[in-house]
């Protein structure tokens, strides 16, 4: 065999290994643009209803609306006898508090648990494991007793009292982890310096904990916006209400109607959330990567 006709059989080899490339890559394109519509589809129908009449919603089963109507918003945000802002203020205060209180506690239990010795230590640290694999529903009606006796419910305090006290294990885990990626030597030095345990942990610890807290915040701002059972439980007062149980009072449920509504604010709703993990993306996923949840 010549050298003319290897190398043209090694040319019309790769030429074959390109196209069989080119084919594996275009089903694999295809099956994962399939695989976002699906994932899309209910996103996608929710905008679409809530541009249609109520009347249309559950009797046209296409994406392609026959009627276009914008009344939804403009009904949906006076629904409650009150502009829809004010169940965004009471959304954000929740959030905003919540966030502020499992920055604090967790990062303090955490700190503790990783660094400080004490009796028991490893006890505590497993028990808060445990406590992760609880049902959040075990604990719904002695909290509610506990709270009802000290006259809180109808307000916020027992949405945010637990989160002041460690209660999310999670985030205590994931940020005792975290902390145990710090070498020591800053802790001896700071000791060394005369810093006690909480100087070494705000000047020292806090400031490395970064990505930790980042993601902290990403999560808690997610879960606590779009919690629906907790406040439902405690607030019964609609000026009191957050946006998912607002959502929760706009429908009828002998009628049917304020359906359209409903869409129409949920996906107005939606729009903290979007823009919020849109600008935080990187972090989030900078501060998974880094603590050890990858």
């Amino acid at each position: 065999m010549t050298s003319a006709t290897a190398a043209s059989l090694r040319a019309r080899s790769e030429s074959a290994g390109r196209r069989a490339r080119g084919r594996r890559d275009l089903f694999r394109h295809l099956a994962l643009g399939a695989f976002v519509l699906l994932m899309l589809y209910p996103l996608i129908w929710m905008i679409v209803s809530a541009l249609k009449p109520d009347h249309l919603i559950l009797t046209e089963t296409g994406l392609i609306p026959s009627e276009i109507t914008f009344d939804n918003f403009a009904e949906g945000w006076n629904a409650l006898n009150r502009p829809f802002t004010v169940f965004f203020l009471n959304s954000l205060l929740v959030t905003v508090g919540s966030i502020a209180g499992n920055l604090f506690s967790c990062a303090l239990t955490a700190f503790a648990l990783a660094r400080l010795e004490f009796r028991m230590r490893r006890v505590y640290l497993g028990i808060t494991l445990a406590s992760v694999m609880l049902p959040m529903h075990v604990l719904v009606i002695p909290q509610y007793i506990f709270f009802s006796q000290l006259d809180l419910v109808n307000t916020y305090y027992p949405l945010l009292i637990p989160k002041f006290l460690a209660t999310d294990a999670f985030f205590v885990y994931l940020m005792v982890q975290f902390i145990r990626t710090i070498p020591r030597d800053l802790d001896r030095a700071a000791w060394i310096d005369g810093a006690g345990p909480f100087r070494t942990f705000w000047y020292v610890i806090l400031p490395l904990m970064r990505p930790a807290l980042v993601t902290t915040t990403i999560f808690t701002f997610i879960w606590t916006w779009n919690d629906f059972f907790v406040p439902l439980i405690y607030l019964t007062s609609p000026k009191m209400f957050t946006v998912p149980v607002a959502l929760n009072s706009m429908v009828d449920s002998e009628s049917q109607s304020g359906v359209g509504m409903l869409f129409a604010m949920s996906l107005v709703s939606l729009l903290p959330v979007l823009i919020f993990f849109a600008v935080a993306q990187k972090q989030l996923i900078r501060g998974i990567a880094t603590t050890g949840l990858k």
